[in-house]
C-alpha cells in the first residue's frame, strides 16, 4: 500500500504544507457528507458495472472500491456529473494526494472530472472546499517528490483542467523557490519540449474548452501561450542556477520567440542560428507570395530515328542514329528528304502467246 505521506525528498515548508494539504481534505469531507447521485442515475451495465455497484453511488457514505470509484471518475455519460462527484469526492481527493495507486494511467481525465461537474457554480462551502484542495494540494506537490506521487505536471493539468486557467498555478509554482520545485521544472520541461515546440498543448485537453476558431485564440490557445511565455520568463534562470542540463536551461528562450531569418555561409546550405528550429523553406515565410509552378517542358520531335530534343530526367538518352548521306552543295538548292523511302517498281508479268 502506497504511504500516504511520502517525503523521499523534501523543500522547506514541507510540514505547512501537509498541514494544510490535511485541513484541506477534512473541509472536503465535511462539506460532502451525506452527498450521492441521483436516485434516476444511470449507467450502461455492460460498460460501466452492475445495478449493484450503480446503488453504491446512490448511497450516501462510505469509501467505495478502487476499481469502481475510478470508473465513477472516468464515466463520461452521467446525467448529473456533479452530483456523482459529490458523493466520491473526499475519497477521490485522498486517492489523487497519494497517486492514485494503480489508477494512475487514468489521471488526464481527472480534471475534466471536475470541470463536467461545475463545481465553481456549487454553494459557496463547497466550491470553496474545493478551491481550497486545489490550492493546498499543488503548493505540497511542488515540495515533495518521490515514488507513488504523482509528478507536478500532471498535478497541474489536473489544476488547470479544473479550474480553467493556468495561471494562478504558475503564479505560485514562480513563488515557490527551492531545490525540489526546480526538479519539477525541469522534469516538466523533458517532457513537454517537443510538444511546446511545435506550438501544442503538452496533454490532451478532457475539459469542454472551446474549440479554436479560424483566425481567433480559443482556450486551448490561450492555455499554451501562457504557458509557453511562463516558461521562456522563468525557466532558464532558475535552471541555470540550479545546475540543469544547458539545453534545458537555454532552449526555452526561444519557444516564445518567431524563428530567426537562415543565413547562407559559404561552404553549405543556409543554416539557422537556432539549433532548435530548422530553417525556414524559402518562399514559405508569413506573406510570402507562393511559388508559381513550373511547366513541363514538352518533348520536341526529332526527325525519324533521331533522339528526342530533350529527354526526361533519369533516363538514358538513345543512341544518336547514323548520319544521312551527303545531300547536295551548300550553295545548292535544298531539297527536303522524302517522309518515306519510295518503294522499287514492281516488274509488270511476261506475256505469253496464246494457241494459234
Amino acid at each position: 500500500m502506497t504511504d500516504p505521506h511520502p517525503h523521499p525528498v523534501q523543500a522547506p515548508g514541507v510540514p505547512a504544507a501537509r498541514d494544510r494539504l490535511d485541513r484541506a481534505l477534512d473541509g472536503l469531507a465535511a462539506a460532502f457528507r451525506g452527498a450521492a447521485a441521483r436516485p434516476d442515475e444511470n449507467a450502461c451495465a455492460c460498460h460501466w458495472g452492475s445495478a449493484e455497484e450503480l446503488g453504491l453511488l446512490k448511497t450516501p457514505g462510505g469509501d467505495l472500491d478502487r476499481d469502481l470509484l475510478q470508473r465513477a471518475w472516468y464515466g463520461t455519460d452521467w446525467r448529473d456529473p456533479g452530483a456523482v462527484l459529490r458523493r466520491i469526492l473526499p475519497q477521490f481527493a485522498r486517492e489523487l494526494t497519494t497517486g492514485l495507486d494503480g489508477y494512475a494511467w487514468a489521471v488526464d481525465r481527472a480534471g475534466a472530472a471536475f470541470a463536467e461537474a461545475g463545481w465553481q457554480e456549487w454553494p459557496a462551502r463547497q466550491s470553496g472546499a474545493v478551491r481550497e484542495f486545489l490550492h493546498a494540494w499543488w503548493a505540497y506537490a511542488l515540495r515533495v517528490t518521490g515514488p507513488g506521487l504523482l509528478p507536478a505536471r500532471e498535478v497541474l493539468t489536473v489544476c488547470t483542467e479544473a479550474s480553467g486557467a493556468i495561471g494562478p498555478w504558475l503564479a505560485v509554482w514562480e513563488g515557490t523557490r527551492h531545490p525540489v520545485a526546480d526538479h519539477h521544472l525541469a522534469e516538466t520541461l523533458d517532457a513537454w519540449d517537443w510538444d511546446l515546440l511545435r506550438e501544442e498543448l503538452p496533454w490532451r485537453p478532457w475539459a469542454a474548452w472551446p474549440e479554436e476558431a479560424e483566425g481567433a485564440v480559443g482556450a486551448v490557445g490561450a492555455v499554451r501561450t501562457e504557458l509557453t511565455a511562463w516558461i521562456a520568463e522563468h525557466a532558464p534562470a532558475r535552471l541555470h542556477a540550479a545546475g540543469a542540463p544547458s539545453p534545458c536551461a537555454t532552449q526555452p528562450a526561444s519557444w516564445a520567440s518567431p524563428p530567426p531569418p537562415a543565413t547562407k555561409t559559404p561552404t553549405g546550405p543556409p543554416t539557422s542560428p537556432n539549433p532548435t528550429r530548422p530553417p525556414p523553406l524559402r518562399g514559405a515565410g508569413p506573406g510570402a507570395a507562393p511559388r508559381p509552378l513550373q511547366p513541363r517542358r514538352r518533348l520536341r520531335r526529332g526527325a525519324r530515328g533521331s533522339a528526342p530534343a530533350t529527354a526526361p530526367h533519369g533516363t538514358r538518352r538513345p543512341a544518336r542514329a547514323a548520319p544521312a548521306p551527303a545531300g547536295p552543295p551548300r550553295d545548292g538548292p535544298a531539297t527536303p528528304p522524302p517522309a518515306h523511302p519510295a518503294a522499287p517498281p514492281t516488274p509488270a508479268p511476261a506475256r505469253t502467246a496464246g494457241p494459234g
